[in-house]
């Protein structure tokens, strides 16, 4: 407390604790009383045993407790919306800024790593890196206009959003991660229901380039078949993304079990696909490519822990989510928006490019 000054402390139960059955939120509140005569700061206590669950089950249950123990009386009203936007990377949320910000309302994040996981170099070290959300944001969520959960998968009993919802009356939607043009839209929709403002001309006219690259490129990428693993929100939205493009994705495989995943692949390749890919849940890597052996996919879609994986298969990976660690510039890399989708999109058509001019005897100049 006295070396790093901090406001909130986060208290992450391990499987020790949660093994032998220890009593945390009842430990704190003898801690609060102990040495209630200090100025202590607010502190979040979360259960997250590792032999449970997988790292976004944990990663949605801090963010559930942090706005279920810290925003404790209705805020004024005010023109704000919040987000939750899961596990994307710090250009994205930059990106969302900019869009809330075009929306004309203020915009709780939570969590915001924008900055504080992407910082600009300083001179000087800070113990705590400046950015994320503010105290006082997280408190005003209560007096919001809405809040938005970008995700399609059923991670904890009551999320964050549907919290605020029951105990302050804070409308919640709940959208897919924003890739690619159907689910981005549904965001936007989102946006203009909470603020009564229209889609600003600017969204309007990079989705008009987005459908015109998709004119221009699916020549390359029609009827390619995709497997795509990882985290399940993004396995889900990637799925969305490929189905819109022509990409068949084959199968769809995350190592977390979610009572909705299957649910949510038929959802969002519904009048697109004649069937949504085969859905595997709680499997790992070599599952995966004992598996991938006999669907001879065209391409991976995924992070980087992929990549041993693709090289074996001797197809492309398009690198998505995280972590991304085998690439430079895995924070900056952008999936969500309409300009994230392009920026995907052009890295996808690029890499059959790339794979078909390597493996050419002759190599092609033109494509």
């Amino acid at each position: 407390m006295s070396k790093y000054g901090a406001t909130v402390v986060g208290v992450a139960t391990t499987c020790l604790t949660e093994t032998i059955g220890d009593d945390v939120p009842r430990l704190l509140a003898e801690f609060r009383k102990e040495f209630g005569d200090l100025p202590l700061p607010e502190i979040v206590s979360v259960s997250t045993p590792s032999y449970s669950g997988t790292h976004m089950e944990g990663w949605h249950a801090a963010v559930a407790a942090l706005a279920g123990q810290l925003v404790k009386e209705k805020a004024p009203a005010e023109r704000r919306v919040n987000v939750m936007p899961g596990l994307v990377s710090p250009a994205d949320l930059r990106h969302l800024k900019d869009i809330l910000a075009d929306f004309g309302v203020a915009g709780t994040i939570l969590p915001d790593i924008s900055d504080s996981m992407d910082r600009p170099a300083l001179l000087d070290y800070e113990k705590l890196p400046a950015g994320g959300t503010t105290l006082a944001d997280i408190r005003a969520m209560s007096g919001a206009l809405g809040s938005i959960e970008w995700g399609r998968a059923d991670h904890v009993a009551e999320s964050a959003g549907t919290n605020l919802e029951r105990r302050f009356g804070v409308k919640n939607i709940r959208v897919g991660l924003p890739v690619g043009i159907r689910e981005t839209d549904a965001f936007f929709e989102a946006l203009t229901e909470l603020t009564g403002v229209p889609t600003p001309a600017r969204y309007a006219n990079e989705r008009g380039r987005l459908v015109d690259a998709y004119v221009d490129g699916h020549k390359y990428v029609a009827g390619k078949r995709a497997i795509v693993y990882g985290e399940e929100d993004m396995v889900i939205a990637m799925v969305a993304f490929l189905a819109e493009i022509g990409v068949k994705p084959i199968l769809a495989a995350t190592g977390a079990t979610c009572k909705n995943f299957k649910a949510s692949l038929a959802a969002v390749t519904e009048g697109i696909l004649p069937e949504p890919p085969e859905a595997r849940e709680g499997v790992d890597f070599h599952d995966i490519a004992e598996q991938a052996e006999t669907l001879a996919p065209d391409i991976l879609v995924g992070h980087s822990k992929g990549y041993r994986y693709a090289r074996d298969m001797h197809v492309p990976l398009l690198r998505v989510g995280f972590p991304i660690h085998d690439r430079f510039g895995g924070p900056r890399m952008r999936h969500v928006g309409y300009g994230g989708a392009l920026e995907l999109f052009d890295r996808l058509v690029n890499l059959f490019l790339e794979r078909k001019q390597d493996d050419s005897a002759v190599g092609y100049g033109y494509l």
